[in-house]
């Protein structure tokens, strides 16, 4: 695949070119090697201040997903990962979850050209409905199957500035439906992105893709973006050959505005529009041949933050987003309108509490049209969702000690009241070593299938092996009204070492505890114009718990070459889930990374996962 950048800045050119090839070569990095545990730091080492940047405290990054605002990640009673821009440039992924595999414990498949599953500690699948993902702090979890349609999740990554990767319930600071952990993806601030970038490239599957993208200053302290992109790209499957058309073609656009108002109050300003339209291919029961589908995806977006400060160690925000989505397919044809808000507030009380606490408040409307196997009844409906949060971290011992303690508390349309708390405690015995525990309650509320779909899942010939009798047999998936929210307590117990300035170790064990997952039951048989329904109901009674651990190290072999190793254990057990419901992950994850920069303007990496 062959990559071109073009980077335009006050009338200087400078044109690199760059060669992606399996180990990742690319002349256009000026990284020499990174530091930190996770790959947190990462921060591109020139060659005359190789030794100044070794010197740099492993895990003294900022993290602001753990706690919803900014802290370091040593202090973060989390497992958390981070990503960032030199990670994934060095990489040369082309999209979000190509991304994500680069952190320890996300479980990352790639179904189709367009499609992914993607989720963290358990429960994989194309509708993973356990990780909740955010881009900007913008909600993109979708209330129709409880998951995230990765394939209109389009960032342009190379404004990405890093994805804060969250493993564990986030329920106490961001509510249901993050229960197996949060995503958090963040792009630049609008000043480290000004002038022109040109990004084009292409191949045999990635049939061509480019992004555009230009920065300007618009006032002493206003800075500003836009920028479009879009690609073509064909199957991605290994029995099928390039066909020399498109697959799926999609493009987007976008701005960003950040304004410092005063010394004390800033503001963001920003948005996206989209459309794509990937071809999928379907086996259904009404054909025995697969099914030619054309999807048609496209939405915009508008989010605005405001931040005020109002001291030292108290400030306040206030974010606005509005999401808009429309989406068409064999099986689906909806679209969803998204309005929220949400207010936080950190202050210090004394010298030994930091508190932050907020409210939240979203309104979301659908409309379905029937589709062949598909309908929900009713075919249009509007929910809405309260929230309140509060959360009181504590230091003793001269911040040996700190004690956080939170809650969340949310009202929404399907299950009502959903009390979220959570506790955990770390330790520093010696200056390197990190200490740290928790326990949580997280919930997954339903969605509108498991409420109101009726799927058509398959249709059993008369006189088969299966049925005996003169008709067919209509065999239907129904969401049921009373379907209840998912629980989940978890325990986590974490471990963080840092051996000397250029190698560092992280430990996480976790213990999940499920109640009330999805399952179901068979419904009363009925006989009408001459075939046989047999319902099956969306139901609470299954249960279950998943254990394991993930581990990750760093190692600073070199001043130019360095070493990233991460594994992940998960085992899972559930009772009373059917075959057809039950998402899967594998036992074990594994991944080795190696990043040499022999010189200044070179930069060589290679990944096994």
């Amino acid at each position: 695949m062959i990559f071109l950048k073009l980077q335009i800045n006050k009338l200087v050119v400078l044109l690199l070119l760059s060669l992606y090839v399996p180990l990742g070569f690319s002349a256009e990095n000026n990284a020499v090697t990174d530091l930190s545990i996770e790959d947190l730091i990462k921060v591109p080492i020139r060659a005359d201040t190789v030794k100044e940047k070794i010197k740099r405290k492993l895990l003294n990054v900022k993290v602001s997903s753990v706690a919803k605002t900014s802290q370091t990640l040593s202090n973060a009673a989390a497992a958390v990962f981070v990503i960032d821009h030199e990670a994934i440039k060095r990489s040369g992924v082309t999209s979000v979850p190509e991304a994500l595999r680069m952190a320890p414990g996300i479980d990352v498949a790639h179904i189709n050209n367009s499609k992914w599953a993607v989720t963290a500690r358990g429960f994989n699948g194309r509708f993973a409905n356990k990780l909740l993902v955010l881009i900007d702090g913008r909600s993109v979890y979708t209330p129709d199957f409880s998951g995230v349609y990765w394939d209109a999740q389009d960032v342009m990554l190379e404004d990405v500035d890093r994805i804060e990767v969250i493993r564990g319930p986030g329920a106490t600071l961001w509510g249901a439906n993050a229960m197996n952990g949060v995503i958090n993806i963040i792009t630049k601030h609008s000043e480290d992105t000004q002038g022109g970038l040109l990004a084009v490239g292409g191949g045999s599957q990635e049939m061509g893709f480019g992004a555009l993208r230009y920065g300007t200053k618009l006032g002493t302290e206003t800075f500003a973006r836009a920028y479009a992109k879009g690609f073509l790209r064909d199957q991605f499957t290994p029995e099928k050959p390039a066909n020399g058309t498109a697959d799926w073609t999609q493009f987007q656009g976008g701005f960003r505005v950040d304004s410092t108002l005063s010394t004390q109050d800033s503001l963001t300003i920003q948005g996206n529009a989209y459309k794509g339209s990937p071809k999928q291919t379907l086996e259904t029961f009404a054909s025995t041949t697969p099914l030619s589908d054309n999807v048609e995806t496209s939405g915009w977006n508008l989010s605005s933050r405001f931040n005020h400060t109002l001291s030292s160690t108290a400030d306040y925000s206030l974010q606005f987003y509005y999401d808009h989505y429309q989406r068409q397919e064999y099986t689906i044809n909806n679209k969803r309108d998204t309005l929220d808000l949400d207010f936080q507030h950190t202050f210090t009380w004394g010298e030994q509490q930091s508190i932050i606490w907020g409210l939240g408040y979203r309104y979301t409307e659908d409309s379905f049209k029937d589709q062949p196997l598909v309908v929900l009844r009713p075919n249009a409906r509007n929910s809405q969702l309260y929230n309140a949060f509060v959360q009181d971290e504590v230091s003793f011992w001269d911040d040996k000690l700190l004690l956080t303690l939170g809650s969340k508390l949310e009202h929404n349309d399907y299950t009502g009241f959903e009390v979220q708390p959570s506790a955990s405690l770390m330790w520093t015995p010696v200056i390197g070593h990190k200490v740290w525990a928790s326990i949580s309650r997280a919930v997954r509320t339903p969605s509108r299938a498991e409420h109101n779909a009726q799927f058509l899942a398959y249709v059993v010939p008369p006189y088969s092996q299966y049925n005996p009798l003169p008709v067919p047999i209509n065999v239907s998936v129904l969401g049921s009204p009373t379907y209840k929210a998912e629980q989940q307590l978890s325990y986590q117990l974490g471990y963080r070492l840092a051996f000397n300035n250029n190698t560092s170790w992280d430990f996480t064990a976790f213990y999940n505890d499920y109640n009330t997952l999805r399952s179901s039951s068979s419904g009363v048989a009925s006989y009408s114009n001459g075939v046989i329904e047999r319902p099956i109901i969306f139901n609470n009674i299954s249960t279950g718990n998943t254990y394991g651990f993930e581990m990750s190290s760093v190692w600073q072999m070199l001043d130019w070459w360095r070493w990233d190793l991460s594994y992940g254990l998960l085992k899972t057990e559930l009772n009373h889930v059917d075959g057809y419901l039950a998402a899967v992950s594998p036992e074990h994850i594994a991944s080795l990374r190696a990043a040499i920069n022999p010189m200044e303007k070179i930069s060589l990496g290679a990944c096994r996962t």
